[in-house]
């Protein structure tokens, strides 16, 4: 991996990490529809200069249909759960447990008729990815917060399909144009709500700091660099910073926010994290020699 692609790399892992923190400050201070809004509207008028060169959001007009269920799959349905669910649990289980998304992919994958086989290496990840899953959440579905343990669960099958989505239908579609067209919908669909539900005061510095990192950096910016990253080292290769982002949301939990990290959620963390690797790696290995085969 070049330079570029290393500093791009880590930036993803730290990027795409703390928005669980963010979202855990910002709640705090505005309503659900509200931080979802602001996120969106801003993250819109930051990107869409760009996307408006060469009429490029013109060209995703054909696309609409698939356009509105990817947008309500990545963003306008996640996005709420996840600010509902942190409302709960900490900023740290979050980001651990949607770090199973990996493992629910490939489930949803199968589900939906892949042809791609499944040998012993990808199944043993996906027993021990689901055992973390097990580890992390079974404990709350007991307890008092079975709700936004399920929330989160849901966000984790939802950008799972998602790419189903885009894979399928939107392959030809600019990854920025489309982007934008998905935030100006989200966008559109939470304006009612977030007026209805406006704070009467100003939120403290800390909810709007967070409001604004969430919008600017992890959304805005983190597309931006996500692009900048597929570019630079292609798709397969660019997503195994998706292993860094539970690491890295633990670590802001524990030392931003204070919140606890047990024996149980370093347990998870490991099971979750091999398996997911164990899984997807596998499946590469698996189509590099079918590949070969297919050559000869």
């Amino acid at each position: 991996m070049s330079r570029r692609g290393a500093v791009l790399f880590a930036l993803m892992g730290v990027i795409w990490g703390v928005p669980y923190l963010m979202i855990k400050v910002a709640v705090e201070g505005v309503s659900v529809p509200v931080l979802v809004f602001t996120r969106c509207a801003l993250a819109t008028l930051l990107l869409l200069p760009l996307a408006l060169r060469g009429g490029q959001l013109a060209g995703v007009r054909p696309y609409w249909k698939p356009i509105a269920a990817f947008a309500f799959l990545e963003m306008i349905l996640p996005w709420y759960l996840l600010a509902d669910a942190e409302q709960d649990i900490s900023s740290s289980m979050t980001g651990l447990l949607i770090a199973a998304s990996p493992i629910i992919t490939l489930l949803v994958a199968r589900l939906l008729g892949s042809s791609e086989r499944l040998g012993p290496a990808r199944i043993a990840g996906l027993g021990i990815g689901l055992a973390g899953v097990a580890v992390l959440g079974a404990p709350e579905l007991r307890g008092d917060n079975p709700v936004a343990i399920l929330e989160v669960l849901l966000v984790a099958v939802s950008y799972a399909i998602a790419p189903q989505i885009a894979a399928r239908k939107l392959q030809n579609v600019p990854s920025l144009p489309m982007t934008v067209a998905c935030l100006i919908f989200a966008t559109v669909v939470y304006a009612p709500p977030a007026v209805a539900t406006w704070p009467a005061t100003v939120p403290s510095g800390w909810v709007l700091a967070a409001i604004a990192g969430l919008s600017v950096i992890c959304t805005a910016i983190g597309f931006l660099v996500f692009f900048a990253l597929l570019r630079e080292v292609g798709p397969s290769r660019a997503l195994v910073f998706t292993y860094l982002n539970p690491a890295v949301a633990v670590a802001a939990g524990v030392l931003v926010l204070g919140e606890p990290l047990t024996v149980s959620m370093v347990a998870a963390f490991v099971l979750i994290l091999a398996g997911s690797v164990l899984a997807t790696r596998a499946g590469r290995a698996q189509r590099t020699v079918e590949a070969a085969e297919a050559a000869t």
